[in-house]
C-alpha cells in the first residue's frame, strides 16, 4: 500500500462509486534520465566503461583516464578518436540519439560496443558533466556543460583532435545512490578490472591511468597479433601466462581462440576468467557451464579455472540487446556454442601431457624411445585386455600393479643421449617409496608415481568404456516418477538423446514418467535423483553430461584402487616404462583429482637452492 507522502506526486481522478485512482501521465525528462541512469551507471566503473566504449567507437587508439577518490569526485577521459561536430553536441546528450545504428537491420547485427544512446543523457542527469570535442576538419572545438541533466550550455573551446569528457561529483544529486558507493579503494578497484578487461580484448589501444594525480598503470599498445601474449602477462601477470594453453578452433561458422590455464594453475576463486563476443566482454551461464565441463576431469575439487577466451560469430546469431549495460548476450543457437566451447577446451586440456609432449608429437598408445634396459609398467603389453568388461580389467591391472613387495633396486644412470632423451627424461632411483626421481635436458623431473599411475589407469577405462559404449540395465519394475509438465515434455523431445546415454524413458501422463532402464554402469544410484538431474539438463543446455560424469566418478574410485600404492619398490625399467605412459597419455600431467603428477626443477632452479655461481 503506498503512503500518503508518495501518493502526493501523482494526478488523482474518482469513479462512479468515489474510489481515487491514479492516472497516467507523462515523466520529466530529468526523472526519465535518472531512471535510465539507475539502470545504466551503477558506480564510477559503469561511467568509465560507458565513455570508454564510445571512444573506441569512435576509432580512439590512446585513453588517458585521470580519476579522482575512486572516480566519484571526477572521471576525465580524453581521447584521440575523430570527434563530435560542435552541432552534434547537444544531439549528444539527448536520449536514444546515436551514430551507431539507423535502422532494425542495424539493431539485429550490432557491431559497436554502444548503441543504445542512453549514455551520456543519463551520465549527465547525475553529475556535473562537461563535454569538448573537435573534429580534424573544424578550426576548433566546442565545450558543453551540464548540472544534474539541466540545461546545457555551449561555447567554442580550443581542443586537440578527439573529444574529452569529465564526470564530476557523480550522484551528488540523488544522495540515496551515493550513499551504496563504496569506499574510494573498493570503487577504483572495480574500475581498474574492468580497464584489465579491456587491456585483454584491445591490445592495439594504448591505456594510460592516473588517480589522485599519480600514475596508476600503463597498458602500452602491442601491434603484432604474435605478441598479444604479452599484453596477458601485463594484464593478469607471468603466473598466467607461465602455465596456459593456447586455443585456436573453428567450426560451424564460430571462432574460439586465447589462452586457458593449466589446470595445476587453477585459482581460490573466478577472478580470472575473460570472456568475450565479438570483442565484448560479457558473462553468460551457458559458457560459464561448458568451461566448467570441460574442466570437471582434471580440476581439485573448490578450484577455479583461469581463462581469456574469445568468440567470433556472425553478429546476426548473437542478441546483444539484452541487458541495459550490455553484460549479457543471448545467443540463437545456444546448444551450439555450449558443444563448441565445451569441445575446443576439452580437446585442448586432454592434449596437456606431463613433459608437455604435444598431441600431435605422440599418437595415443605409442611409445617413446626406451633407454637400452628396457621393461614394461605401462599399457602396452596388455592392449589385448582393452576389450575386457572393466571389473575384469581391473582385476587384471590389480595383479599386475598390486601391492606385492619387491627387493630393493640399486638404480643405474641411463647412458642414453641426453639431448636425445624423451620429455621426462630417463629413471635415476625412487624416493620413499613415493616419489620417481628423474633426469631430463632441463635438469630433474620428480614423480608421484600414484598420481601417475591414477591417471593413466583411468583414461585407459574410459577409452574401454567408450569402446564399449553405454549399455542399458532394465530395471525388473519400472519406476514411476514424478516431474513437471516441462520435465515429462523433455522425455519425448529428446527420446533418441535419452537413449543413446542409457536411458528407457516413457512418458506415462503430464506429469509423470516411467523409467524402463538406466545405464548399466550406474546400477545402485539414487534413479529418481539422477533421471531428474538429467532432465533439467536436457531443459536447460540441450543435453547432459551426467550419465559420463557419474561414470567417470566411478572409473577414477576404479583407477585409485588399481593403481600402485606408495612404498611399492619398482625397477628401474619400470620407472621408465612409467615416465614413457605419462608422456603419451592424455591429461596425464594432473591424476583424477586435480593435483599434479610431476614438477620440473631446473639445473638454474637447482643452482639457485644451492647459491652456485654466487
Amino acid at each position: 500500500m503506498q503512503s500518503s507522502h508518495s501518493l502526493q506526486s501523482h494526478a488523482f481522478g474518482e469513479t462512479r462509486r468515489g474510489e481515487k485512482y491514479v492516472t497516467i501521465r507523462q515523466l520529466p525528462e530529468v526523472l526519465i534520465n535518472q531512471i535510465a541512469a539507475g539502470e545504466v551507471i551503477e558506480r564510477p566503473a559503469s561511467v568509465v566503461k560507458e565513455l570508454v566504449e564510445n571512444a573506441l567507437d569512435a576509432g580512439a587508439m590512446r585513453l588517458d583516464i585521470d580519476l579522482e577518490e575512486g572516480g566519484v569526485r571526477l572521471i576525465r577521459i580524453r581521447d584521440d578518436g575523430v570527434g563530435l561536430a560542435s552541432d552534434e553536441l547537444m544531439l549528444a546528450v539527448s536520449r536514444h540519439a546515436t551514430s551507431k545504428i539507423a535502422s532494425l537491420d542495424d539493431l539485429e547485427q550490432v557491431a559497436t560496443m554502444g548503441f543504445r544512446g542512453e549514455a551520456l543523457p543519463s551520465i549527465a542527469s547525475v553529475s556535473r558533466f562537461t563535454l569538448t570535442s573537435r573534429q580534424p576538419v573544424a578550426e576548433h572545438g566546442a565545450r558543453l556543460e551540464m548540472t544534474g541533466g539541466g540545461a546545457a550550455t555551449l561555447a567554442p573551446q580550443p581542443h586537440p583532435t578527439g573529444t574529452t569528457v569529465e564526470v564530476r561529483e557523480l550522484f551528488y544529486n540523488v544522495p540515496a545512490r551515493r550513499r551504496f558507493l563504496k569506499t574510494e579503494r573498493t570503487e577504483l578497484g572495480h574500475i581498474e578490472e574492468w580497464l584489465r578487461s579491456l587491456a585483454l580484448a584491445r591490445p592495439d589501444v594504448e591505456l594510460r591511468i592516473g588517480h589522485n594525480g599519480r600514475p596508476l598503470r600503463h597498458y602500452r599498445p602491442i601491434a603484432a597479433d604474435g605478441e598479444r601474449l604479452a599484453r596477458v602477462s601485463e594484464a593478469l601477470g607471468a603466473g598466467f601466462t607461465e602455465q596456459c594453453l593456447a586455443i585456436e578452433h573453428s567450426g560451424a561458422g564460430l571462432r574460439l581462440h586465447g589462452w586457458v590455464g593449466l589446470p595445476t594453475a587453477s585459482r581460490a576463486s573466478a577472478d580470472q576468467q575473460y570472456f568475450y563476443v565479438n570483442g565484448r566482454a560479457v558473462r553468460d551461464r551457458l559458457v560459464a557451464h561448458a568451461v566448467r565441463q570441460a574442466y570437471a576431469d582434471v580440476l581439485y575439487h573448490g578450484r577455479h579455472p583461469s581463462f581469456v577466451l574469445f568468440l567470433e560469430i556472425d553478429p546476426r546469431r548473437v542478441d546483444v540487446n539484452v541487458h541495459p549495460a550490455k553484460h549479457e548476450v543471448r545467443f540463437r543457437d545456444g546448444r551450439l556454442v555450449h558443444d563448441f566451447v565445451f569441445r575446443s577446451l576439452h580437446e585442448a586440456l586432454a592434449g596437456a601431457r606431463a613433459g608437455g609432449a604435444a598431441p600431435s608429437d605422440v599418437e595415443p598408445g605409442s611409445s617413446l624411445p626406451m633407454p637400452a634396459s628396457g621393461g614394461s609398467f605401462g599399457f602396452a603389453p596388455q592392449q589385448a585386455r582393452m576389450g575386457l568388461p572393466v571389473r575384469e580389467q581391473i582385476a587384471a591391472y590389480a595383479a599386475l600393479y598390486g601391492d606385492r613387495p619387491q627387493p630393493p633396486v640399486s638404480p643405474a644412470m641411463a647412458s642414453a643421449d641426453e639431448a636425445a632423451a624423451p620429455p621426462l627424461g630417463y629413471a635415476l632411483a625412487q624416493l620413499h617409496g613415493v616419489f620417481v626421481l628423474a633426469q631430463n635436458s632441463a635438469g630433474l623431473i620428480v614423480v608421484d608415481m600414484h598420481a601417475a599411475h591414477e591417471r593413466i589407469t583411468y583414461e585407459r577405462l574410459k577409452q574401454a568404456q567408450d569402446g564399449e559404449g553405454i549399455r542399458s540395465q532394465p530395471q525388473l519394475v519400472p519406476l514411476a516418477l514424478a516431474v513437471s509438465e516441462r520435465e515429462a515434455d523433455v522425455v519425448e523431445q529428446y527420446a533418441d538423446a535419452l537413449a543413446q546415454l542409457g536411458f528407457d524413458l516413457q512418458r506415462s501422463g503430464p506429469q509423470s514418467v516411467a523409467v524402463r532402464a538406466i545405464p548399466v554402469l550406474l546400477n545402485g544410484v539414487d534413479v529418481g535423483q539422477l533421471v531428474r538431474d538429467v532432465l533439467a539438463d536436457f531443459r536447460e543446455h540441450g543435453g547432459s553430461r551426467r550419465v559420463d560424469e557419474q561414470r567417470n566418478a566411478l572409473l577414477s574410485t576404479m583407477a585409485c584402487h588399481a593403481s600402485v600404492r606408495a612404498n611399492r619398490q619398482l625397477t628401474v625399467p619400470e620407472m621408465n616404462a612409467l615416465l614413457r605412459d605419462m608422456e603419451v597419455t592424455e591429461r596425464s600431467a594432473q591424476c583424477n583429482h586435480g593435483r599434479p603428477t610431476w614438477v620440473q626443477l631446473t639445473m638454474t632452479e637447482l643452482d639457485r637452492l644451492f647459491m652456485r655461481g654466487r
